[in-house]
């Protein structure tokens, strides 16, 4: 059938922008889970994936994403040394498992447009995060938000100016505390108490064992996460076992629920 000239193409115009991604993190396993879920959406695609932050740089310069995700401990050029050069090419959100309060308020300082704590949110709240970054609105996880608000308590003067760039994300962050802002105060408190858990949990664990941990939650067998951390079955088995102590359970469902946040604690009925 023959378009009829001047003819509006309403398809397109239901068809959202793509969000074009760059994804930088030096873990290969990280990479992979992040470019699947991600580029499983119909609105965002992963343009490039990248080790450190030289290579973010180079990614970002030659693809023009719409965000880049950015991991803060990477080898040669961490993800904090490589903010300057990133932020003037696309809004960057720091995607990572370091929460210490001086690393977050010196990602925001150097221009950081959100801050996501592994472990404090889901995968759908990842994707809405990626999507509102674009738009300018930042996001926050518990831990960030927390680091975000210690910084504002030290500045209580009358006039006295906040440091350049968390000025800026602290009023963002208040005029974007909206209900659908799932990922800055407007939590519920349920799952602001999953997330405390959350972090209670990955505490006990070492770098390595939190890794396997989010392996287990994501469903992987034995086998898999071998060949996912180039180890053998034995040493994941061995990992397990410290895991399962650390975190007083006796199953992978048991362990994965409080990993998740999901397990009910003291006070936390079922319901």
């Amino acid at each position: 059938m023959r378009e009829l000239p001047g003819r509006p193409d309403f398809t397109a115009a239901r068809t959202p922008p793509l969000v074009r991604v760059v994804v930088a993190d030096d873990n290969p396993v990280v990479r992979a889970g992040l470019t699947a879920l991600l580029s499983g959406r119909p609105d965002i695609t992963v343009v490039a994936e990248a080790a450190d932050g030289r290579e973010a740089y180079e990614a970002s310069r030659l693809h023009r994403p719409d965000v880049i995700l950015l991991d803060v401990r990477m080898p040669g050029v961490d993800g904090i040394s490589a903010l300057p050069y990133l932020v003037p090419i696309a809004p960057v959100v720091m995607l990572t498992y370091s929460g210490e309060s001086e690393i977050v308020q010196e990602a925001l300082r150097r221009g950081a447009g959100g801050y996501l704590v592994h472990g404090e949110f889901t995968a759908d709240e990842l994707v809405t995060a990626v999507r509102d970054i674009k738009n300018g609105r930042p996001r926050l996880t518990p831990t960030a938000a927390g680091a975000l608000l210690a910084e504002l308590r030290r500045y209580r003067g009358p006039g006295e100016a906040l440091p350049e760039g968390l000025g800026g994300a602290i009023a963002h962050t208040a005029t974007s505390a909206t209900p659908q802002n799932s990922l800055i105060y407007s939590q519920s408190t349920s799952q602001v108490q999953a997330n405390m858990g959350q972090s209670e949990h990955r505490s006990r664990l070492s770098t390595r064992e939190a890794e396997i941990m989010d392996l287990i939650a994501s469903g992987m067998t034995n086998q898999q996460i071998a060949a996912a951390c180039f180890i053998s079955e034995k040493t994941v088995k061995n990992h397990i076992n410290r895991i399962f102590a650390k975190l007083h359970s006796t199953s992978r469902s048991e362990a994965a629920a409080k990993w998740l946040g999901t397990a009910p604690g003291p006070g936390r009925g079922l319901g």
